[in-house]
């Protein structure tokens, strides 16, 4: 996500026009969730995906069609029958393509995705709003865009009502993607921030084998360690960020919350009960460590000696990993990270469902 909004950006500086597909309203098993987005060129070259096959290939021909003749149009789909019948996939699903005009040469469009791509990159929170009304004896539809940031500013604007303004503006506490109906408008809310940062704790051969595949699933990746030389960037590349700590038995402020995925990795038994000591309590959703059980056990019973409950280490994934018999560095870097997409996915879909039988309060924004 951090790269499309970064592309989108970089084309509307160049004044190109485009269109973006976004799946929502999804049920069923449609090839990617609901939020998944694809940037279509004029020449039908593609950057993102919407999960391949005849969908995605039905949207890149429509959002061609859309920038040629400039308009944002609605196209529902159906895999569940027919359609998933006559497709090259496997799985079933239905819902709706948001295929969206993107004009380069509106100076909106340009602030917009420029703030998006900057929140993206600075793994901050946002929320793109996008409100989509009815254009009579047309199959186009008008839309209006605008950012909303973590301090309620927004940038570009929405015309509407201000009780429907208020309700819109609902979102931000949200999460999840979602679309719902108001004042014969439909409006889509969805989020900018990174899906999660991983915190890796170590700076050894195994970080090196993760860091790279945990950015490339979504996750806004943090290498800590003590040592200058190993948590550099000749061995982590750019967008992975880098944090030279004086020393794990003490660690700075880190900013872990309820998005932050931690994995213990350091170069010594010694040296990850220090970090898990530190993070047990955290607002962490995942908390991992390597290590054998009889590894995990000794490092156990350290800690509880220090006065932590048995209830606060069951949190603990450790060893570390789905099964799949990993031995490499390599392997064991698929491992992590399958176990950390599995998390994520189980997280969003607990946000969903909280979302469907909670409220969600107002909040207020100021314009800039």
């Amino acid at each position: 996500m951090k790269k499309l909004y970064k592309i989108m950006h970089e084309l509307l500086q160049q004044g190109e026009s485009f269109a973006v597909a976004t799946i929502f309203d999804k049920s069923g098993s449609a090839p990617r969730t609901e939020g998944a987005k694809m940037v279509v060129r004029p020449d039908g070259s593609i950057f993102g995906t919407i999960g391949g096959g005849r969908l995605e290939a039905s949207a890149i021909k429509l959002a061609r069609e859309c920038i040629q003749v400039r308009k944002t149009v609605i196209q529902s789909f159906d895999l569940t029958s027919r359609d998933a019948a006559a497709s090259e996939m496997i799985c079933g699903g239905s819902g709706e393509i948001l295929i969206d005009f993107i004009d380069g040469q509106d100076e909106n469009n340009l602030k917009i995705y420029a703030e998006a791509a900057n929140i993206v990159a600075q793994g901050k929170k946002g929320w793109l709003i996008t409100l989509l009304g009815n254009n009579p004896g047309s199959q186009a539809i008008n839309r209006q865009q605008c950012l909303v940031d973590s301090g309620k500013n927004m940038i570009g604007s929405i015309n509407c009502n201000p009780y429907l303004l208020e309700k819109l503006l609902a979102g931000p506490a949200k999460i999840t993607i979602h679309s719902e109906a108001f004042d014969e408008h439909r409006f889509l809310v969805e989020p900018l921030r990174q899906s999660g940062t991983v915190y890796l704790f170590g700076a050894g051969h195994v970080s090196q084998k993760i860091a790279p595949l945990s950015e490339s699933v979504g996750f806004r990746t943090i290498v800590i360690d003590d040592r200058a030389d190993y948590a550099s960037r000749d061995r982590f590349p750019d967008p992975i960020e880098l944090r030279v700590i004086e020393s794990f038995k003490k660690l700075p402020e880190l900013g872990i919350d309820v998005d932050s995925y931690l994995v213990i990795v350091t170069r010594g038994h010694l040296y990850d009960k220090d970090v898990l000591e530190q993070v047990l309590r955290s607002d962490a959703v995942y908390i991992g460590m390597i290590g054998s059980r009889s590894k995990r056990d000794l490092v156990f019973a350290e800690i509880l000696s220090h006065g932590l409950k048995k209830e606060e280490l069951d949190r603990v994934y450790s060893p570390i990993g789905t099964n799949i018999g990993a031995e490499t560095p390599e392997e064991i870097a698929v491992s992590i990270v399958g176990e950390l997409v599995k998390v994520r996915s189980e997280k969003i879909e607990n946000r969903k469902e909280s979302k469907t039988n909670g409220a969600t309060p107002c909040c207020r924004i100021k314009a800039v």
